[in-house]
């Protein structure tokens, strides 16, 4: 067998590490060539890594979270063959414990006592017959017999009962549930409690005078219960600690039939229940006492216990103390660095203007009205972008880059618009590369299929950055006015606000229109108030006469 390392591959030009978002295998895990083992991020693009090879998973080399450099090992994979047979079986990172023994962890016989892999015992004889020849159940009721010098009636009879089967009192359930968890003897006669190995099917106590019912691992009808850990040392008197008993021998009365403690009442109990009661963290004020008076005893503990021990819920809303702790990785992890350094650096100035866009909806729904099967529907979006185009033209230091480091203001030609659209992992911007070279409809066709591939976690790295100015909508839920967080290193975002019907003072009356905000925000470092006021200005009236926008 050989050793097989992959690295972090080269996941796009001038990417130095990319972060670990999901592995899809596991240490253990059989692959074949081309499986997808884990999938990686950089620049809000996720690219999966396939297996180049067939074999075994050994190591993986990252947590989810992680920032890993390009070339660093992250798997290891045990293929079939020779270290010269196989590519890259040569490659190890440093550090790393030279799996000469197998790189799964299988160890030769050969290794001896000096090896750190526990080797395990073999599996206890079910249903077997205690004293067989080369059987560990012989070879362990025979050690602990001897420890503790238990008559061999009792040892015969434990055995007996149970390679015997199911039984009349519960089966080998019943006796497994039975066992004492301090009793060596249990232990050894496959679950069996030295105090009812000598009685009968119905699990009579031996001769002692205690019914089955009225001792720990049973219930009133005497079906074998699991036994409360609360009863190891909880009484005095008696071998098995069992002095709990009701007088007589009379086996415990239901609780369906004691009528409930009044509300405020203080219970009745022992200091000793209570200690036991308080340890178990049970209010006694749930609990039915069945002896003088409605003192609670330890046996009305065994019954709630076994019971569930289910408190009622309290009326009335309740506190919610809960609190859940999420790694904050993968797009979400981006998306806190970019704000955060978009609101640390970028001295932001936001603009928000009302635009009346009754000639625009009419004039979208007679397009759509008319439009080719080929063609997209159009929404507000593709009528803002041509707007932009146009508006930029006149203004052209709105659509830059400002690299802050630097101290220089890249001015672009094109017009790269991002499209902030929110997917199932978060907010993305893919990018509408030239607009300026695309008319309305195209440009309806390239948000729709950028927006897909989005959602869908298709966009590729190029899709998802070059941007030069974004724009940011909600659509319906747009609500009155935002503050758009720039996309930095941007200098401008455009909101969209939803739109809603306004009473509109015409000169003479009030008359329904409708209405929609631009809210819109600019690097106050680079873009004056004034030049922000005359760029939108030069969007309303654009939008407000759309015929403008198709005037060349």
């Amino acid at each position: 067998m050989a050793e097989f390392i992959i690295k972090m591959p080269d996941v796009g030009e001038g990417v130095a590490e990319a972060e670990l978002v999901e592995w899809h295998v596991k240490v253990g895990d059989l692959v074949r060539e081309d499986t997808i083992l884990a999938a990686v991020m950089t620049d809000k693009a996720t690219v999966e890594i396939p297996s180049p090879v067939e074999g075994t998973i050994t190591w993986l080399g990252a947590e989810i979270g992680d920032t890993v450099a390009v070339g660093s090992p992250i798997v290891k994979i045990e293929v079939a063959g020779s270290a010269g047979e196989v590519a890259g079986a040569d490659e190890q990172p440093a550090g790393e414990p030279d799996n000469a023994a197998g790189a799964t962890g299988v160890t030769s016989p050969e290794v001896g006592a000096d090896s750190d892999t526990p080797t395990p015992n073999p599996s206890p004889q079910v249903g077997g017959v205690s004293g067989e020849p080369g059987t560990e159940d012989s070879a362990r009721s025979s050690a602990n017999a001897d420890d503790i010098n238990a008559p061999s009636s009792v040892l015969s009879s434990s055995a007996s009962s149970a390679a015997a089967g199911p039984s009349s009192s519960g089966g080998p359930a019943s006796l497994a549930s039975n066992s004492s968890p301090t009793s060596p003897l249990g232990e050894a006669a496959g679950g069996a409690r030295p105090d009812t190995a000598n009685g009968d099917a119905e699990g009579d106590d031996g001769g002692t005078g205690t019914p089955a019912s009225t001792r720990p691992g049973t219930t009133s009808s005497g079906t074998a219960t699991s036994p409360s850990p609360l009863w190891a040392g909880a009484r005095g008197g008696g071998s098995n600690g069992s002095n709990g008993a009701a007088a007589g021998g009379t086996a415990l009365t239901a609780s369906s039939t004691l009528i409930p403690r009044p509300t405020g009442e203080k219970p009745l109990a022992s200091p000793a229940v209570r200690l036991r009661a308080k340890k178990a963290g049970i209010d006694l004020r749930q609990v039915h006492g069945t002896g003088p008076a409605g003192r609670i005893t330890h046996d009305d503990l065994d019954q709630f216990i076994s019971r569930g021990a289910q408190q009622p819920s309290p009326a009335g809303p309740q506190p919610n103390t809960s609190v859940e702790e999420i790694k904050v990785v993968g797009l979400r992890r981006r998306i806190a660095e970019k704000m955060s350094r978009a609101k640390a650096r970028i001295p932001h100035i936001t603009y928000v203007e009302e635009v009346s866009v009754e000639a625009l909806e009419e004039l979208r729904a007679r397009l759509n009205a008319e439009r080719h099967a080929d063609r997209p529907k159009l929404t507000i979006l593709p009528f803002l972008m041509r707007a932009m185009v146009k508006a930029i033209a006149e203004q052209p230091q709105i659509n830059a880059i400002f690299d802050d480091d630097a101290g220089i203001i890249h001015r672009h030609g094109g017009v790269h618009i991002g499209i902030a659209t929110q997917t199932s992992a978060g907010l993305m911007v893919p990018v509408v590369r030239h607009a300026e070279a695309r008319d309305l409809w195209d440009c309806a066709r390239e948000v729709n299929r950028l927006a897909d591939a989005a959602r869908s976690g298709t966009a590729t790295r190029e899709e998802l950055t070059g941007s030069t100015i974004t724009i940011t909508s909600l659509g319906a839920m747009g609500g009155v006015a935002t503050t758009p967080v720039i996309n930095y290193p941007e200098v401008a975002i455009v909101g969209v606000n939803k739109i809603m019907v306004r009473p509109v003072w015409d000169g003479q009356q009030f008359s329904p229109a409708k209405m929609m905000n631009l809210s819109s925000s600019f690097d106050h470092r680079v873009i004056d108030g004034w030049d922000a006021a005359v760029f939108v200005q030069r969007l309303k009236a654009l939008l407000e006469t759309p015929a403008l926008i198709f005037v060349e």
